[in-house]
């Protein structure tokens, strides 16, 4: 299971990692910086407006579409 995690976690977010398991979420923020909110910033919400918004869209048009 190891090596199929290590395989899909992308290179630029490994030592971020490395930092979150030895020293936690306070150093984390501290070596991460303005750079490391941004990218938990836009991939939440990049995920949820495909959870939420997106594919509510498509199953309503595609209901829509029935009848």
């Amino acid at each position: 299971m190891k090596k199929i995690q290590e395989k899909l976690t992308p290179n630029f977010l490994k030592p971020y990692i490395k930092i979150y398991r030895e020293d936690g979420f306070k150093a984390l923020i501290k070596k991460g910086g303005l750079k490391l909110l941004l990218f938990i910033f836009l991939f939440y919400l990049i995920r949820d407006s495909i959870l939420y918004i997106i594919i509510p869209l498509i199953a309503y048009y595609g209901i829509n579409n029935l009848f």
